[in-house]
């Protein structure tokens, strides 16, 4: 099975199909408490969420701003592990059929053995993974005919900094979206989109890529939402809304309001 056969089927790729302006909500495994995976996940897909990516925590997450980093470590307090989310995912599954991705770094991958972890990790409905420290060659050499024998999809991350060259090369070995890092930052930072961020967009938009596009990093409410669907296919909103679950006291109400004020 070739590459752009996977994307076909793809229940990822499907989306790009079926909507405009993708919302892909990123939340952390076991945060706020340890066992609100499974609600905030059904939640967000009732909400009318197209893609969720579900970041498992890290004690030491390299791309993410000061927000992640947080609900990372409150996660690993909270007992979170990476046996435990895949039990949540289990759950899930029983009641949800929206595509989920998995975030993590590949450090943890390795350890868990990454062969059997990505096995495993398809097995329970998992439908891709974006690893920002696993190298595109790496993949292609380990990995790729693996994840096109199990039907998973690969999202690698693309930034102002990429070449032209390096983001054909990239979005050649990516399935599923091409991730559109919005500016040279860490994830959180509340920037206004500037000219800088948007020449970069329309850069990408001349290249012959192959991906639907999803613009992540700075992304917090409907304006920014709205800018960076002019330019891609949707957009990725991660630090926004975990804030938005910090003093929740009820995440269900907390969840539709968010989505309901981007989707406005």
């Amino acid at each position: 099975m070739s590459n752009n056969e996977l994307i076909e089927m793809s229940r990822i790729s499907n989306i790009f199909k079926e909507k405009e302006k993708v919302l892909n909500i990123y939340l952390t495994a076991g945060y706020p408490k340890l066992n609100d995976t499974v609600e905030i996940v059904k939640e967000l897909d009732n909400a009318g969420v197209d893609l969720i990516e579900i970041g498992f925590p890290f004690s030491d997450p390299l791309a993410d701003g000061e927000t992640i980093q947080e609900s990372s470590k409150i996660a690993i307090d909270n007992g979170m592990t990476i046996d435990l989310l895949f039990k949540q995912l289990k759950e899930i599954r029983k009641t949800c059929n929206i595509p989920i991705v998995l975030m993590g770094y590949y450090n943890q991958i390795l350890y868990h053995g990454a062969i059997d972890f990505f096995k495993k990790a398809k097995e329970i409905g998992v439908d891709g993974f974006i690893i920002p420290d696993m190298p595109v060659e790496e993949y292609e050499k380990e990995y790729k005919s693996l994840f096109i024998e199990l039907e998973l999809d690969m999202i690698f991350l693309i930034t102002p900094q990429s070449s032209d060259e390096r983001i054909l090369k990239i979005d050649a070995s990516t399935s599923g979206f091409l991730y559109v890092v919005s500016s040279y930052s860490l994830t959180g930072s509340n920037n206004e989109i500037s000219d800088p961020s948007i020449e970069y967009f329309n850069r990408i938009n001349k290249l012959p890529i192959k991906n639907s596009k999803l613009i992540g990093f700075g992304i917090s409410d409907k304006n920014s939402f709205d800018t960076v669907c002019q330019y891609a296919d949707g957009a990725i909103i991660g630090s926004a809304f975990i804030r938005s679950l910090k003093d929740s006291n009820n995440l269900k109400k907390s969840i539709h309001q968010f989505v309901k004020q981007i989707r406005s």
